[in-house]
């Protein structure tokens, strides 16, 4: 009777939590949904972007079942949380798709070109109350869709494995339904996915916000870098408009596009937060998705500069100072020591992994730079190790010179430049950064 009492108290605050929420966001979505589909029904044009060949998805009037099942777990998945904090993640993700999606609803209406033919049964019920408040303009993106990634996310980890596959086949299930129901267009799709991917990004499991600490950053150089990120996203913006009107597959412009203004807000003052990258190497799935496009184009970066270079070379007493390293290549070390905010360690790596984020082409923090010197000193009796960054001219660099001073191998940066440049390593740091070197030590 105790143990029942204890979990009812336990649960009790998770249970009041998701019923405040669900009493706000349920009457908060009808209002905001209709209130979108009622504005774009008022104008005497409303566009549509859509392929030729959407025509041939078949119309399987049973999908309406899986279509109708996400607003059960919609609710229920709110009552399916440990904390209130886990109720509050996923509350403001569910909140930030409805802001976002509601807010292109309005700016940019488009309007669904199917024709549902008649349908009898319970299906056909499911549809008749369905159109009752579902009107065909609430198209890109997909609400549906991002809510779906935001569910699978959030009960994907707290089911058995047992009913795993069950659970991804039914958000497949889901998934398809927009289509095979004639609610949504293709390129409807690729959209809902992105926002909820922005949605779980901006609110992480386990993790605070990337935008919690966010603070404007002082250092112009890091400003400047932010607005060029922020004009590549303006850039692909601008193509992506002009090239709608020839293709709907313009729409898959937005993904860089996104991906760009996060590493922007990452300069302006958000800092490494915004990769979500954890000490052992790895970010979390909605952050790895999400700045894909950046990703690879770090990636290519990478191979332009240093493939005609060695992987790593030896600076002193088995540590090594490379480029990020691919698998086979990490696996030749005891220790990987990450300097990279924006790459993420290679899976099956065997070696022990330590990340100290950072963004690129900017001052390593000294404190970060003392604290990742310190792991060299401590990992190098363990085996030999690779400190790293992405192309391992800076950031890498910059913590090999704060070891190299600090464990009394070289009397000041300058000295320990040297050493690295003998070793047949081109680097480039700037004097700031030289400078918090010395001041680290």
């Amino acid at each position: 009777m105790g143990q029942v009492r204890s979990r009812f108290s336990q649960a009790a605050p998770v249970l009041k939590r998701a019923t405040l929420w669900l009493v706000f966001l349920a009457p908060f979505f009808y209002l905001t949904y209709g209130g979108a589909n009622w504005l774009a029904s008022q104008s005497t044009h409303v566009p549509n972007i859509a392929f030729a060949w959407e025509n041939a998805i078949p119309f399987l009037a049973w999908s309406i079942i899986p279509y109708w099942s996400i607003n059960l777990f919609y609710a229920l998945c709110l009552f399916i949380n440990t904390t209130p904090r886990d109720v509050d993640m996923l509350a403001r993700r569910y909140l930030t798709i409805q802001i976002v999606a509601i807010a292109c609803f309005i700016a940019f209406p488009l309007e669904a070109t199917f024709v549902r033919p008649a349908t009898s049964g319970l299906p056909g019920f499911m549809f008749d109350v369905l159109g009752g408040f579902d009107k065909p303009f609430n198209q890109a993106p997909s609400l549906h869709v991002a809510l779906l990634v935001v569910i699978w996310d959030h009960l994907r980890g707290r089911l058995p494995r047992r009913a795993r596959l069950f659970w991804h086949v039914w958000c497949f299930l889901i998934g398809a339904s927009v289509l095979t129901t004639w609610q949504h267009h293709v390129m409807d799709i690729p959209t809902g996915m992105l926002l909820g991917l922005f949605a779980a990004w901006l609110f992480p499991r386990d993790a605070t916000s990337p935008l919690a600490n966010f603070t404007l950053s002082r250092d112009p150089k890091s400003r400047r870098l932010g607005i060029y990120y922020l004009g590549g996203a303006v850039a692909f913006l601008v193509l992506a408009a002009l090239c709608i009107r020839l293709t709907a597959a313009a729409l898959l412009m937005l993904w860089p596009a996104v991906a760009l203004v996060i590493v922007a807000v990452g300069y302006f003052g958000a800092g490494p937060q915004i990769f979500l990258k954890r000490a052992d190497g790895r970010t979390l799935p909605a952050s790895r998705l999400l700045l894909a496009p950046y990703r690879l184009g770090a990636t290519i970066n990478v191979w332009l500069w240093t493939r005609k270079m060695p992987a790593s070379v030896v600076i002193a007493d088995g540590v090594h100072l490379g480029r990020f390293p691919r698998r086979h290549e990490a696996n030749r070390f005891a220790t990987v020591i990450d300097i990279a905010g924006e790459l993420q360690r290679p899976s099956g790596t065997l070696a022990r992994w330590c990340s100290f984020p950072a963004l690129d082409l900017t001052g390593l923090d000294k404190i970060q730079a003392r604290a990742a010197a310190d792991v060299i000193e401590a990992a190098r009796h363990q085996g030999p190790v690779l400190v790293c960054c992405a192309l391992g001219f800076q950031r890498s660099a910059c913590v090999i010179v704060s070891w190299l001073v600090s464990s009394r191998r070289c009397e000041n940066p300058v000295e320990a430049l040297q050493l690295i440049e003998r070793a047949g390593r081109r680097i480039y740091l700037p004097m700031e950064t030289i400078h918090a070197a010395r001041e680290g030590v």
